[in-house]
């Protein structure tokens, strides 16, 4: 295993719970962070805040970025795991004309991409037990509950083709996913 994916809707953790598990395990984990969170920073905007061709550049901006830090922690950790905070299949989530236009416009498909990564672990999110903070704990963040949930299922269904797709249900409390997706990476 070389690079494992946190993946789900908005509120689902994976920002904590990759920093918690790379931050335990520093020798075993290398956390790759959101470069959604990344872009949007940057342009100091949100997706909700751009027209059509703003999406798909932003959406374009973030692939490549994925990309270009995934590759450069594998080359400079190559004795570690990568732990995604997301991965670049979640792209297409937010592509504006749907998955298969995002990948035609990124010259790749879905395939090409769910082979990058030896697993993947889809966090539900915390929206589904009515715990959602909206853009409190990420500014970036748009979604309402409903949004988010929807978000978190369109994800899991993107990744499903993955042969080590995991499932982590949302919990009331947030040690408990951290320790339940450890649990989960133990067992990959």
């Amino acid at each position: 295993m070389k690079r494992i994916v946190l993946t789900g809707g908005p509120g689902a953790g994976k920002t904590v719970i990759s920093s918690a598990i790379a931050a335990a395990a520093p020798t075993r984990y290398v956390r790759v962070p959101e470069a959604a969170t990344q872009v949007y920073d940057l342009l100091q905007t949100r997706w909700d805040r751009l027209d059509l061709p703003g999406r798909r550049d932003v959406q374009r901006r973030i692939y490549h970025l994925q990309r270009e830090q995934e590759d450069r922690l594998a080359d400079q950790y190559p004795d570690r795991i990568l732990l995604l905070d997301r991965g670049t299949i979640d792209g297409a989530a937010y592509w504006p004309e749907g998955p298969d236009d995002y990948w035609r416009d990124l010259g790749t498909d879905a395939a090409t991409e769910l082979a990058r990564y030896d697993a993947v672990v889809w966090l539900q999110t915390s929206a589904t037990l009515g715990l959602y903070d909206h853009d409190a704990s990420n500014p970036c963040r748009f979604e309402h509950p409903e949004a988010a949930i929807a978000s978190g299922n369109l994800l899991k269904i993107l990744w499903a083709r993955h042969p080590r797709l995991t499932q982590v249900e949302a919990y009331p409390n947030l040690a408990d996913k951290v320790a339940a997706v450890s649990v989960a990476l133990a067992r990959l």
